[in-house]
């Protein structure tokens, strides 16, 4: 079935079976990438899934983001069945260049650092989000409804009750378990009164397409200004990603430039390594932010992805962090319903929060960091940066431990991706 008309067209939620007055075992709201992965995940637990989007295909693929894929995800999405998809349509790197500016003595990272045959690869929103969406076809027990919205939840002790809003109409559904995926905005978590506490960074970041004259050998750069990180991720087609943070007056007057000009001001911190730079497309920007959610359970809900975290785009964790949430909870689910618990309790969704909030808090605690240490020109640290560039490229264990937290591998990996990688 087209994209386009299965977002037109419904199915009724009694599609599915009823069991003791539930529609369903989870309603997963926000069917982007983490929620998909989430849905996808799930397809041999024998739970009932809902997954609600509020937006269309044509309308959520047009999206023009592009994002880092760390080796974490793609274990993930390789244990889930998908990744043979995925792949033809992205693109691999198997080497990066860390830089303090344009300072000598670059950092460089190899495969052989990690032990793997590529340190990464990078993936345009739709290359990604298309193959899960095909993949969701084979998924009996997940029942996909969009355009649909949610406008109203109650939460009662044994479930939660949904209003959705179906072409105009209005219809009930009646969960054991709801997921907010739903973004860093998320309407679920704001509705059940969860509090968030982070900051705006005096950065925004601006994206960009590329096409450089010489080709990007696979190459993904970190280059460390002093107004901020600047990477070049190499896309299929010899096209590169920038991303670009500055202090916000900074990046509004870039962004205003012409583009004659504001290629010449990207060539200054690009380099000339691939000759000239050809813009494709629009240019857009962001503010940027860390935000870490007080908790990411309550009784009977769970928030994944950007609903219950953002970090600094530093070193393209964002997405990554969401895709190991939604298989950590994937695994927790799984291993409660063996265990014939209450999916939605408590004492079930403690386990997700407790192994993620965690981790999470790491990698954002390490985001802030790097943009902070980096993003200034006062001599102490300036000097200290200086050495643990030093120690990187001077102490294998170190960089080693370094990169495995970059690409997900340093912390606990979800089940499937353990007898994945076996």
């Amino acid at each position: 079935m087209a994209f386009e008309q299965l977002s037109q067209s419904v199915s009724p939620p009694q599609a599915i079976a009823p069991n003791n007055g539930f529609d369903y075992d989870l309603a997963i709201v926000g069917g982007g990438i983490v929620g998909l992965t989430l849905a996808c995940a799930l397809k041999n637990s024998g739970l009932r899934v809902a997954l609600i989007e509020a937006k269309p295909y044509s309308v959520a693929a047009m999206k023009g983001q592009a994002y880092a894929v760390h080796m974490s995800s793609r274990l993930i999405l390789s244990a889930i069945g998908v990744w043979d998809k995925i792949l033809p349509g992205i693109e691999t790197f198997h080497h990066v260049k860390l830089s303090d500016a344009d300072r000598p003595n670059v950092v460089e990272f190899h495969p052989k650092d990690l032990g793997t045959e590529v340190i990464g690869y990078v993936a345009e929103h739709q290359a990604l989000l298309t193959p899960l969406q095909e993949f969701l076809h084979e998924c009996s027990n997940v029942e996909y409804l969009c355009p649909v919205e949610v406008v109203r939840t109650e939460f009662q002790s044994h479930g939660v009750e949904l209003t959705l809003n179906v072409s105009g109409k209005s219809r009930q559904i009646c969960t054991r378990l709801l997921v907010a995926a739903d973004g860093a905005r998320s309407r679920i978590r704001q509705n059940a009164g969860i509090k968030t506490w982070g900051w705006q960074y005096w950065q925004s970041c601006i994206v960009a397409f590329v096409k450089p004259e010489k080709p990007h050998n696979n190459t993904a750069y970190e280059k460390f200004w002093s107004s901020g990180p600047f990477a070049i991720l190499p896309l299929p087609g010899n096209r590169c990603r920038i991303v670009w943070t500055a202090p916000h007056a900074e990046a509004k007057a870039l962004l205003e430039l012409d583009d004659e000009r504001f290629l010449a001001e990207l060539t200054r911190r690009y380099g000339t390594q691939m000759g000239e730079l050809q813009l494709e497309g629009d240019r857009f920007m962001f503010p940027v932010q860390l935000m870490q959610s007080d908790r990411y359970v309550l009784p009977r809900l769970a928030l994944v992805g950007d609903a219950a975290h953002c970090c600094h785009p530093v070193g393209g964790q964002g997405l990554n962090l969401g895709i190991r949430d939604a298989a950590a909870l994937a695994e927790v689910l799984q291993t409660a319903t063996r265990q014939g618990e209450d999916l939605g309790s408590l004492q079930v969704l403690k386990r997700y929060e407790r192994w993620r909030k965690r981790e999470n808090s790491v990698v954002l605690g390490f985001t802030d960091l790097l943009d902070r240490t980096f993003s200034n020109n006062y001599l102490p640290v300036a000097i200290a940066r200086q050495f643990g560039l030093w120690v990187l490229r001077r102490v294998p264990i170190v960089k080693r431990s370094a990169l495995q937290l970059m690409t997900g591998l340093g912390g606990r990996l979800p089940q499937v991706t353990v007898i994945s990688d076996q």
